[in-house]
C-alpha cells in the first residue's frame, strides 16, 4: 500500500461541501472523489482532506491523502484520476508521501481568497464565483480594519456556532485587500481557520467599508469575543481555498 497526497481543484457550485454526509444523497467532493477512485483502482479507501469547505465554496489547492494498492505510477495518477472525475473537479498534482504525512494534521497553514464585485451592475458569468456588493466602499477604512485583525488573536467573535474546537486562538500572518476597478480581492494566510471565520471577516470588512461599523468597534468585538456583533457572513460563492501550506 502507498500513501498518496493529491491536490484538487474544484468548482464548489454544485457540491454540498467537501465532507461526505452519511445517510444522505448529497453530492460532496469527498463522495465524488471516492467514487472516482473505485472506478480507477477498484478500491474503497478512506479519504482525508486538509479542510472541509462549505457548500458553494471553491478550491484551487485542496489537499487530500489516501492509501492505495494501485500500481499506477504517481506521475500518471492525476491524469488517470481526472479521467474518472466530473468536469467540475480535477486532480492537479500527486505525490507519494511517507505514512507520517496527514493532509490535515501536517498542515502549517492555509491561504484563502475572497472575490467581491463592488458594483450595482448585474452579474451573469461570475454569479457563482464572486459576491456582488453594490454599496460604495472606503478602502482606506477596510485596510485599517484588516490591519487590526492581522496577528494572533482569539477569533471567537469571528466563528459561527456549531464548532467543537478546543481553542479559538488563531494567527493570521497576513490579511490584504486589493482593489482593481470594480473588483476587490481579500487574501488571507493563517495557521488555521474557525468555522466560517473567513466569510465573517469579509462581512465585517465590508460593513466597515460602507460605514456601518467602525474600526474601534471591530477592535472591541475582537477583544471581547462578542459572537454575532460584527459583520454578516459573506456568501460562500466568493470564497476560494487557494493553498494548503506544509
Amino acid at each position: 500500500m502507498r500513501r498518496l497526497k493529491v491536490t484538487l481543484e474544484y468548482d464548489g457550485t454544485h457540491f454540498a461541501g467537501f465532507q461526505k454526509q452519511a445517510g444522505t444523497n448529497l453530492r460532496t467532493v469527498q463522495g465524488v472523489l471516492g467514487e472516482a477512485l473505485v472506478k480507477l483502482t477498484g478500491e474503497e479507501t478512506v479519504i482525508i482532506g486538509a479542510g472541509r469547505t462549505d457548500s458553494g465554496v471553491h478550491a484551487l489547492g485542496q489537499v487530500v491523502h489516501f492509501e492505495t494498492g494501485s500500481s499506477i505510477p504517481v506521475e500518471r495518477f492525476c491524469k488517470a484520476l481526472s479521467g474518472k472525475l466530473p468536469s467540475d473537479i480535477a486532480a492537479i498534482d500527486a505525490a507519494e508521501v511517507d505514512t507520517s504525512f496527514h493532509a490535515r494534521r501536517s498542515a502549517l497553514g492555509k491561504k484563502y481568497c475572497y472575490l467581491v464585485f463592488n458594483s450595482r451592475k448585474p452579474l451573469a458569468l461570475w454569479r457563482n464565483h464572486c459576491y456582488r456588493f453594490p454599496f460604495p466602499l472606503d478602502m482606506a477604512a477596510v485596510k485599517e480594519c484588516a490591519a487590526i485583525l492581522t496577528g494572533k488573536h482569539d477569533f471567537r467573535a469571528f466563528s459561527a456556532a456549531g464548532s467543537s474546537v478546543k481553542s479559538t486562538v488563531r494567527h493570521l500572518f497576513s490579511l490584504d485587500a486589493e482593489q482593481q476597478g470594480e473588483w476587490i480581492r481579500f487574501t488571507v494566510i493563517g495557521d488555521g481557520f474557525l468555522y466560517k471565520m473567513m466569510r465573517l471577516i469579509v462581512g465585517t470588512l465590508l460593513k466597515v467599508g460602507c460605514g456601518k461599523l467602525t474600526t474601534d468597534q471591530v477592535k472591541q468585538i475582537l477583544e471581547r469575543g462578542e459572537r454575532g456583533q460584527g459583520g454578516f457572513t459573506a456568501p460562500p460563492q466568493g470564497l476560494y481555498l487557494v493553498q494548503v501550506i506544509y
